[in-house]
C-alpha cells in the first residue's frame, strides 16, 4: 500500500468539520429535549449539519478508497480531513445541495474531490471509488431509520423523530441519484470502467450536464412521481410513513409555519 507516503497532517480532521459536527450534536440535543424556544429552528440546524457531516463523510469515502488504490495525491489535497473548504467545488459540493434541501427537500449529490484516476490501476478498484461515496449514504440512511425498523421509537420526542425520518429522506434520495449510470454521477463512474473506449469517448462530452439533465427530467409530474414513489417505497421498508417525512420537512422549514397536526404525535 502506499497510504505510508501520506503525511499525518493530510489526514487529521479539520477543525471546520468537528465545529460542524458540535453543531450538528448540540442542535441534535435540543431537539431531543425541547430546549430550544423554536423547536423549527433546532431542527433546521441539526439536519443542515448533519447533511453537511453526511456530504463530508461521502467524499471522504472517494478520496480514501482512492488513497488505498494508489492515488497518494488526495492527502496533499486535503481530502481526508473532512474539510469541506478543500474540496474542488465547494459551492457545488455544500452550497448547492443545502440550497437544495432547504427549496426542495432533496438530497442533491455533488462533485467535489479530484481523483488522479492515472494512478489508479484495476477496473475494480475504479469502480469501488466511485461506489464508496453514495454507499456512505446508503449507511447513514440505515443509521437514521435504525429506532423505525427496530421498534425502538419508545422514548424518542417525536420532533427528533420527525427530524430523523426528513435526514433519511435526504439520504435515500442522494444515494439513488448518485447510483444513476448517468456521465456525471456515481453510478456512471461505478460501470464506467467496463465500457469500451469508442462508448466512453461518446459519452464523455456530456458529462458536465449529466446532473442538470437528471434535475430537468424531476420537473417532469411522471418522472418527479415515479422517482418519490420508490423514495417513499424504500422509506417504507425501512419503517417510515409519509406522516414523518411530511412533519420533519415541515418543522425544517420552520419559516413557512409547523402544521398542528405535526404538534401531536399520532
Amino acid at each position: 500500500m502506499t497510504t505510508a507516503l501520506s503525511h499525518h497532517s493530510d489526514r487529521r480532521i479539520s477543525p471546520v468539520f468537528l465545529g460542524i459536527l458540535a453543531v450538528t450534536a448540540v442542535t441534535g440535543w435540543a431537539t431531543w429535549t425541547g430546549f430550544a424556544e423554536q423547536p423549527g429552528v433546532a431542527v433546521f440546524l441539526f439536519v443542515t449539519g448533519a447533511w453537511i457531516v453526511s456530504l463530508c463523510l461521502h467524499e471522504y469515502a472517494h478520496a480514501r478508497t482512492a488513497l488505498h488504490s494508489g492515488d497518494i495525491s488526495v492527502g496533499a489535497k486535503g481530502y481526508l480531513t473532512l474539510n469541506p473548504l478543500k474540496y474542488t467545488h465547494a459551492l457545488l459540493s455544500i452550497v448547492l445541495p443545502v440550497l437544495f434541501v432547504i427549496m426542495g427537500g432533496i438530497g442533491l449529490p455533488g462533485g467535489a474531490v479530484f481523483i488522479e484516476r492515472g494512478r489508479i490501476r484495476g477496473r475494480w478498484r475504479h469502480s469501488l471509488i466511485s461506489a464508496a461515496g453514495p454507499l456512505t449514504n446508503v449507511l447513514f440512511a440505515v443509521v437514521c431509520t435504525a429506532p423505525f425498523w427496530l421498534d425502538a421509537l419508545d422514548g424518542v420526542p417525536a420532533d427528533f423523530r420527525f427530524a430523523l425520518a426528513f435526514l433519511a429522506l435526504l439520504q435515500v434520495t442522494a444515494a439513488i441519484l448518485n447510483f444513476l449510470p448517468v456521465p456525471g454521477l456515481d453510478g456512471y463512474g461505478v460501470i464506467e470502467p467496463w465500457l469500451s473506449y469508442g462508448v466512453k469517448r461518446q459519452v464523455e462530452p456530456f458529462a458536465p450536464f449529466g446532473l442538470l439533465f437528471v434535475f430537468a427530467l424531476l420537473w417532469v409530474p411522471a418522472v418527479n412521481g415515479v422517482f418519490f414513489d420508490a423514495v417513499d417505497s424504500v422509506l417504507g421498508g425501512l419503517g417510515i410513513g409519509d406522516f414523518e417525512t411530511y412533519c420533519g420537512q415541515a418543522l425544517y422549514r420552520f419559516w413557512q409555519g409547523t402544521p398542528e397536526i405535526c404538534s401531536v404525535s399520532p
